[in-house]
């Protein structure tokens, strides 16, 4: 018996050849745009950056040019913004603000070099209980505090309402504190629970920075100006002043020998003594920038040493 010749075979194998081509053909198209769009992306972001730099130089000139002055304070020009302005040409815009964060709550002094010689960090109990202040203010948790400490201290015995290994490693995921000091206020979400709400709460009063690191009167808000008095006699007297914000757009204020005045104990006020100057070596510059269509905010943190020179030691995109 003849077989009959199959029909459409050809056409059948046409169609699936054009179905394996029309795929790939799709796929490297996909790959391709991709592929420029990550370039683009890439380029656009080196061009923020190189803005960003612009600005950091520019901010570093005025820093340098305000250091003789024996006080840094909020009407002087760092302290000034600038922008929204265009380089010339390139479409891109820059917006800047320098800011103090000398006047903020340092929060890698929780602890401080044993006096006892052994080379180890241990808790600072007056910068702790000024944290604890901070904390009460701003309605959060003063447990934290105790979690804070072990979180940089060097031993491993959790604090009565902080902990070590034990209590982060029953997180999830599981992790364990460094034990050392941090770089970044936002560490503070690594401890259990804090969260965003708290960290948008407190972010405005804290830093981290070296331990000697002092808190000066004239920038500080007001309210690390009390909490750092943290004289329970007197617990709003900046934060309740009418006049603070006025006086400042004329020099320091308070200025340093008045702040240190009207304590309740010699103790409290030596001890404040010791946090305070009037004059400040770190600053943070945010720097908006806008290139083309896309938006880019970057955080320079700039120290200014004593020769007057000044150079960024710290960067970040979008955080705070």
């Amino acid at each position: 018996m003849r077989r009959r010749p199959q029909r459409g075979v050809a056409l059948l194998v046409a169609i699936i050849l054009f179905a394996l081509a029309t795929t790939m053909a799709a796929a490297i198209t996909y790959s391709k745009a991709m592929a420029a769009r990550r370039a683009a992306a890439t380029f656009t972001m080196e061009e923020s950056l190189q803005a960003t730099m612009a600005a950091e130089a520019l901010a570093a000139i005025v820093l340098e040019n305000d250091a003789d002055k024996p006080q840094t304070s909020l009407d002087q020009d760092w302290a000034q913004p600038l922008g929204p302005v265009e380089i010339e040409g390139t479409d891109i815009w820059i917006q800047a603000q320098v800011e103090d964060i000398s006047g903020r709550f340092n929060l890698n002094s929780v602890v401080t070099l044993d006096p006892q010689g052994s080379g180890t960090y241990v808790e600072n109990l007056p910068q702790v209980a000024r944290f604890r202040t901070l904390l009460h203010d701003l309605n959060i948790e003063d447990r934290y505090a105790d979690l804070l400490v072990d979180w940089i201290d060097t031993d491993i015995a959790p604090g009565s309402q902080g902990g070590e290994d034990t209590l982060y490693l029953s997180q999830n995921p599981p992790y364990r504190p460094p034990n050392t000091f941090i770089t970044h206020p936002s560490e503070l979400l690594a401890l259990p629970g804090f969260g965003a709400e708290r960290f948008k709460k407190i972010a405005p009063y804290v830093t981290a920075l070296p331990l000697d690191a002092l808190l000066n009167v004239c920038t500080a808000p007001k309210l690390m100006l009390d909490v750092t008095k943290n004289d329970p006699s007197n617990q709003d007297e900046y934060t309740n002043s009418p006049t603070l914000d006025d006086d400042r757009k004329k020099g320091c204020a308070p200025t340093l020998p008045n702040y240190l005045t009207g304590f309740s104990s010699q103790t409290l006020q030596e001890d404040a003594r010791l946090r305070t100057v009037d004059k400040s070596s770190w600053f943070r510059l945010r720097t908006n920038v806008r290139v083309g269509t896309a938006e880019f905010v970057i955080y320079s943190v700039l120290f200014r040493e004593p020769g007057k020179k000044t150079r960024v030691v710290q960067r970040s995109f979008g955080s705070e």
